[in-house]
């Protein structure tokens, strides 16, 4: 153990979307397997205050955080790979650091000094990158840094690591500069120009990179690593291949092979071993050696971009390797759905989930599927907008309240059977306003949710607006579908079952952020066992019938 956290600078080059996230959740995995404490934040370099406001296809999901920061998707990663919890000390935007900063200016804390980039803005983001080092929580402090270098939006985060690098003093802080070797089919060869110019790009605002690590679709070369070690002014052992990989889970191991760990340590002073991967590569062979397949069906409107629903991807991963069960997702986009093809996008389903979201775009296709679910047997899971989906539903076909609907889609409606909480009626602004982050929730007796979790209390993370009506909850109950959640405190609706059916669960809350790899959320579990066995009995009276 340290007694002093070090820092890792994680920047990317010239092509984006090269995957720092994953390289950084993979290299923590790493050192955390050698014993030492590790955190991961991601620097994000829009001016939004935090993701919050960004529609799904602008920037994927929005993660958020047990203390109910909205954050970057790639936190996310980070606890999934280090099962440890982030929070918002873990996420910064641009946003947030003018803001800290425009905010001390009106308090008077600058003197009458003229606020500028250079030391205001930097200063702020200097001391949002050490928060978490000086908490005393933590060994290694891995930073990555959003966008590329030469961006402008990226250059005071870039000066602000320059500065750092100084600061902390030879052997505590280390850059790490994700690059692009393409492969150029037409010539047959590997280019490291692109790294170069990279490289150089970064040195113009003074920084050096102290390990390169490349993302290729070949092998790279020795005398290719030794030119780019040489025009690059790093070592060759500091020139790390990141080849395409069959599966992010894939990372860690392949980093391993490529010595990155020992190459980091060694350069913050740190010693090393061999990292205990064994849980790792345990899941890691469920998960590539499945003994059967189901094929889910993801309901929702956002589908044409994966990264808007990564975290529930994610866990039906954890979920499959755990059953060892491969899980095939179907996105189907709810706009399309109705009535009349519903049978026929829906029939040869194992299982449905309605998916979360805003807005009144593509609801009925939600609430058709729901009907076909539960009428059919199929086992159904709905996550916060595909619960309140499946509340609406049930009041309007099974109570018979035909106008029923949510506030949020159709505010003038008789039967508001999903409505805003009072404390959410006079919010004009739309950012941080939600119910978020963990709240707890009491599991009724007897219920499939109590057997499932093995608890009689649990805590969830929240990102809503909209919630049960309780006004509803009586004549619900009566006609069979239970609230088995609801807050200690409030009192408000977290689960509703249909104990009649097989499998048919809705949450309020947001269970796939807790999905990690070390610890599959239970419900992701159960929900994939359910439509195992659903598949089974199909599967039992097909044969019955020939």
């Amino acid at each position: 153990m340290t007694t002093t956290a070090k820092y890792i600078f994680v920047t990317g080059g010239v092509t984006s979307s090269l995957g720092k996230g994953i390289i950084a959740a993979s290299l923590a995995k790493l050192l955390q397997a050698q014993g030492y404490r590790v955190t991961i934040q991601k620097l994000d370099p829009y001016i939004n205050v935090d993701p919050g406001t960004l529609n799904p296809y602008e920037h994927g999901e929005c993660y958020v955080t047990e203390d109910g920061a909205e954050t970057d998707l790639d936190l996310g990663h980070y606890e999934r790979f280090l099962n440890v919890p982030t929070s918002q000390a873990n996420n910064v935007t641009t946003g947030r650091i003018y803001q800290s900063v425009i905010q001390k200016e009106r308090r008077g804390e600058f003197l009458g000094k003229t606020v500028q980039v250079v030391p205001h803005i930097t200063d702020e983001i200097k001391e949002r990158i050490q928060i978490l080092g000086k908490s005393g929580d933590y060994d290694i402090i891995i930073t990555e840094i959003g966008g590329t270098v030469g961006d402008i939006e990226s250059l005071p985060y870039v000066e602000a690591v320059r500065q750092l690098r100084w600061d902390l003093g030879e052997n505590n802080g280390i850059v790490i500069h994700l690059t692009l070797v393409p492969y150029l089919a037409a010539a047959g060869e590997l280019k490291t120009k692109p790294t170069q110019h990279s490289v150089k790009t970064l040195m113009e605002s003074g920084v050096q990179a102290d390990i390169l690590v490349c993302r290729t679709e070949h092998d790279l070369p020795k005398d290719l690593r030794k030119k780019l070690a040489l025009f690059c002014n790093v070592r060759e052992e500091a020139v790390i291949q990141s080849i395409d990989a069959s599966t992010i889970y894939d990372v860690p191991n392949l980093m391993l092979e490529e010595g990155l760990d020992k190459v980091v340590l060694k350069k913050l002073g740190l010693e090393s071993s061999v990292p205990d991967i064994a849980k790792w590569n345990q899941f890691l062979t469920r998960h590539k050696n499945p003994k059967s397949e189901i094929t889910i069906g993801l309901i929702g409107k956002y589908v044409e971009l994966q990264d808007s629903y990564k975290s529930i991807l994610e866990a039906f991963i954890h979920a499959g390797a755990e059953n060892e069960v491969k899980v095939n997702i179907e996105s189907v986009h709810s706009e399309y759905l109705n009535e009349d093809n519903i049978a026929l996008k829906l029939g040869h389903l194992d299982g449905v989930l309605v998916a979360p979201g805003f807005g009144e775009r593509g609801i009925e296709g939600k609430i058709d599927a729901v009907r076909y679910v539960r009428e059919n047997n199929v086992p159904f899971f709905g996550i916060c907008l595909g619960m309140q989906m499946a509340v609406i539903e049930f009041s309007r076909n099974v109570l018979g309240l035909k106008d029923a609907d949510s506030t949020e889609m159709s505010p003038e409606t008789k039967n508001p059977v999903i409505s805003l909480m009072e404390d959410q009626k006079t919010i004009t602004e739309k950012g941080g306003t939600m119910r978020l982050g963990a709240w707890d929730c009491d599991l009724k007796l007897g219920s499939l949710v109590r057997d499932i979790y093995k608890s009689e209390n649990i805590k969830e993370r929240h990102r809503h607006r909209y919630e049960f009506n309780s006004k509803y909850k009586e004549q619900m109950e009566a006609a069979g579908m239970i609230a088995t959640g609801l807050n200690p405190d409030t009192g408000l609706v977290e689960i509703v079952e249909v104990p009649t059916h097989p499998w048919f669960i809705g949450v309020q809350y947001h269970p796939e952020y807790k999905s990690t790899v070390a610890n599959p959320h239970p419900l992701f579990v159960a929900f994939v066992k359910a439509a195992l066995n659903y598949k089974k009995k199909k599967s039992s009276a097909r044969m019955a019938q020939n």
